[in-house]
């Protein structure tokens, strides 16, 4: 899949192509595998397709992960990496060599999927400005919740508690910054953690009900 992907951001011969593609280079100096982040994202910039093969290869899966937080399911999830590649391709010339790379491509994929749950098409969810307490309650997973399951009840909460507590709980953004990228009030970002973390215990917990019952039923 990941691959498939990158095929349609960087089509061969594409006249419709959002970024310049330039041939390979016929005797690189290294192994485009072998390069830190910041001769990748130079050897990018030098529009070397090898090297934006690599870059995405390096960040693709990664990425993917970000983008299914973010995402309602995993065919929007993958629409989201494309676009967010195309992105990061786009703007990769603006990229100054300062800092994280992947740190640099991330935020561009949390944007992209923003972006997305904005549009009007996409965002259903009507956003009150009702303001909620936080509270001290955050969702404990136990040791036996695995990542998928997590991500599961994360992927069930609606838009924009979704987007919030990843915005919030993940990326370490504050409130003030999730209520200028949403467009919304910092007393609905608030109020849309709070609402995801009570979601999100409520799923918790039913899970650990559900498991103890199945424990309990195989021992008999």
């Amino acid at each position: 899949m990941i691959g498939l992907i990158f095929q349609k951001i960087l089509p061969s011969g594409s006249a419709d192509c959002t970024c310049r593609v330039f041939p390979l280079e016929q005797h690189p100096s290294r192994p485009v595998r072998e390069l830190d982040e910041h001769e990748l994202a130079h050897r990018c910039q030098r529009g070397e397709r090898s090297a934006q093969e690599a870059l995405y290869t390096r960040f693709a899966r990664r990425m993917f992960v970000v983008c299914l937080r973010y995402a309602r399911h995993r065919p929007e999830a993958e629409d989201l990496l494309q676009e967010g590649f195309i992105r990061v391709f786009d703007k990769l010339e603006a990229f100054r060599m300062e800092g994280s790379l992947e740190g640099w491509i991330r935020r561009i994929m949390v944007h992209t999927c923003i972006n997305h749950l904005r549009k009007p098409s996409v965002r259903k969810e009507v956003l009150g400005a009702d303001i909620a307490l936080e509270g001290t309650t955050t969702p404990e997973a136990p040791g036996n919740l695995g990542q998928e399951e997590l991500l599961r009840l994360v992927q069930q909460l609606p838009d924009g508690y979704r987007a919030v507590f990843n915005l919030y709980a993940v990326e370490g953004y504050d409130h003030a910054e999730i209520a200028a990228m949403m467009g919304i009030n910092e007393g609905t970002s608030r109020s849309q953690l709070a609402k995801a973390r009570r979601q999100l215990q409520r799923g918790i917990e039913d899970l650990n009900a559900t498991s103890k019952h199945e424990r309990a039923a195989s021992h008999r």
